[in-house]
């Protein structure tokens, strides 16, 4: 049980599809967003949370199942994190956090590179961009278990 955790731009995706071809099952907001049609961030509260929901469902259901999970979300928050983590806690899984500490320009560029292609590259306004990579809570050890992947890692072909 993987949680990817970085601001928008960061590269959290790229390493999480890395995983799933390496036999992990990806949930992401941004692909179900995607699939409903969305195709403007940041989602309304209320969406957000029904998106939440099912994937905390299918979450579960995977977890329950023995199947390698990665956690395409922000986990912007330390609270988010913690969510999850008593979330998952009753099923016995402690989950790693890989944390991708994307310097804020490298950040912002991949974001207004953004094309709106597929689900995984949704653009978002510069000021809210901004907004999320300033308000990011990056995980600490005492969270538990953490990798910390630079920005060139993204690149690097054996992560994961």
């Amino acid at each position: 049980m993987i949680f990817m955790c970085g601001p928008a731009g960061a590269g959290k995706s790229t390493v999480a599809r890395r995983l799933e071809r390496n036999g992990m099952v990806r949930l992401s907001f941004d692909e179900v967003a995607w699939a409903r049609g969305i195709r403007s961030m940041p989602l309304s509260s209320e969406v957000h949370a029904e998106i939440e929901s099912g994937l905390r469902a299918r979450l579960l259901e995977l977890v329950g199942s023995g199947t390698d999970v990665v956690l395409d979300f922000s986990f912007w928050s330390r609270r988010a994190r913690g969510e999850y983590r008593a979330l998952l806690r009753p099923l016995g899984v402690e989950p790693e956090t890989i944390y991708l500490a994307t310097p804020k320009e490298t950040a912002l560029a991949r974001v207004r590179a953004r094309r709106l292609d597929h689900g995984d590259d949704f653009a978002l306004p510069e000021g809210v961009a901004e907004a999320y990579f300033d308000h990011f809570e990056p995980p600490t050890d005492d969270e538990g278990p953490l990798t910390v992947l630079g920005p060139e890692s993204i690149d690097e072909p054996n992560v994961g």
